[in-house]
């Protein structure tokens, strides 16, 4: 006997085919904490009793993960062709585009803790299903780049660090998973306090360096100074708008409206406007400390490299082996391999919370995280063996660059809903944009938008 399928059911869904199509694991209702945002939803307590200082440290957490999108891989090629090629003078835009990503980000937390949703989710309810499954596609393929980057600059540490060929370090990167299988079933806090680590390690590496070069203060401070002529011939322009395109990652806007709501909060108005005032601290002191590492690496540059007369340095890799001679030791090398390294893993956590939130939010459908990271890291190495195979080291600069290409590309698809979404009154209630900050986020929705398309047609070009 054959029974007809209801009509809702017969139909195959896009999500269905293309899991159908591209992977056969199963696939459970329940994925794997900490990976999976709404598993550990309200998991972190926070006593509304406590004192602000441990309020605070209690709610620490979301924008130190964020954070890492800031200071990955794919904004140091930049940075460091910036710091050698023009000195100190462009510190103010590394500046300036910080200043930015905080804005942006606290529109995320604030949309989070306002709706008990996240951007991903709140975009398949308000959208129609063709425009959510094509933002769907967008941010997939973000995930895809900001791996990419991932891959070349753990590759990278690895090859400088060990010896290995390039080849040999892009293959390593693929047993990352098995860092997140050691992590499933784990609390939020204690990838937290993992991601505080690697974050802490990079800090320190470029502190100590910075300890060994020994840069000109005073002329520091003043690249701080914003200068209309620093930036008024195209080549440093270019810097500066990749400065600031590289910045604030899409996937990142996704990631923070979802990880704010880990922390167990009332569901009354002062409880939640609490709750904003602290996400505001945590995002804006994490997005600090991604600005000293921004500066950092810039500052690096210019002393090591600009004032050596070494100004065409504009590979990561040239930055490294130029450092033994110039710093006079091999120490500043290797902590500059270390940072890296750390870098590039920090970013495969927060790659998989990301990729989990954009699957479940657009599409409503959970797998593993080790699967999720599977398919991600799968899709990233292709793109890297096929660039070392066919043009060897050089691939690596050409490849980040490509990677923060794709990146601009997705930005605006990620901004503009978040914009309009903060700024609905309906939706957000009391915690709505007020029109100084709807001004600035839709004054830097057109900066930023404009940058990044300026960018690509120079890139193309």
């Amino acid at each position: 006997m054959h029974f007809k399928a209801p009509a809702e059911t017969s139909k195959l869904r896009l999500s269905d085919l293309f899991l159908d199509v591209c992977v056969k694991f199963s696939l459970p209702k329940i994925a794997t904490a900490p990976f999976c945002p709404p598993e550990v939803a309200g998991s972190v307590a926070v006593d509304p009793n406590a004192s602000f200082f441990k309020r605070v440290l209690r709610f620490a957490g979301p924008g130190l993960l964020v954070s890492i999108g800031y200071m990955d891989p794919g904004n140091w090629a930049t940075a460091i062709e910036a710091g050698s090629r023009f000195g100190y003078s462009l510190l103010f835009v590394v500046l300036l585009a910080s200043l930015a990503g905080m804005v942006v980000q606290c529109l995320c937390s604030r949309l989070g803790i306002a709706t008990g949703r996240d951007l991903a989710q709140l975009s398949r309810e308000r959208y129609s299903t063709p425009t959510a499954r094509l933002q769907w596609v967008l941010a997939e393929i973000s995930i895809i780049a900001t791996d990419l980057a991932e891959v070349l600059g753990c590759a990278l540490a690895f090859h400088l660090l060990l010896g290995c060929s390039l080849t040999f370090g892009i293959a390593l990167t693929a047993f990352d998973t098995l860092l997140v299988l050691a992590l499933q079933n784990r609390g939020f806090r204690r990838l937290e306090a993992i991601m505080l680590v690697l974050v802490a390690t990079i800090g320190v590496c470029f502190f100590v360096e910075l300890l060994l070069i020994k840069p000109y203060w005073p002329d520091v401070a003043q690249g701080f100074k914003p200068s209309l002529a620093a930036i008024g011939e195209a080549a440093p322009l270019y810097l500066a708008i990749g400065i600031l395109g590289a910045t604030v990652m899409p996937h990142n806007l996704y990631l923070h409206t979802s990880i704010v709501q880990t922390r167990m909060i009332g569901k009354d108005l002062a409880s939640k406007q609490d709750a904003v005032k602290l996400a505001r601290i945590d995002t804006i002191g994490s997005l600090a400390l991604a600005l000293l590492v921004n500066a950092a690496i810039l500052i690096l540059a210019a002393a090591a490299f600009h004032q050596s007369g070494h100004t065409d340095v504009v590979d990561i890799q040239d930055a490294y082996h130029l450092l033994d001679p110039l710093v006079g030791g091999a120490l500043a090398s290797v902590l500059f391999g270390v940072a890296l390294l750390a870098s590039g893993q920090s970013s495969t956590f927060t790659g998989t919370i990301a990729g989990q939130v954009i699957m479940e939010g657009y599409l409503n459908l959970r797998i593993p995280c080790w699967q999720r990271r599977l398919i991600t890291r799968g899709l990233a190495l292709i793109p890297a063996f096929i660039g070392v195979w066919l043009m060897g080291d050089n691939a690596i600069g050409k490849l980040l660059v490509l990677s923060q290409v794709v990146l601009s590309l997705q930005l605006p698809f990620a901004l503009y809903p978040l914009i309009r979404m903060t700024n609905d009154k309906k939706l957000m209630g009391p915690f709505v944009n007020r029109w100084p900050t709807r001004v600035l986020a839709w004054g830097l929705f057109v900066v930023i938008s404009g940058a990044n398309s300026w960018l690509i047609l120079q890139w193309a070009v």
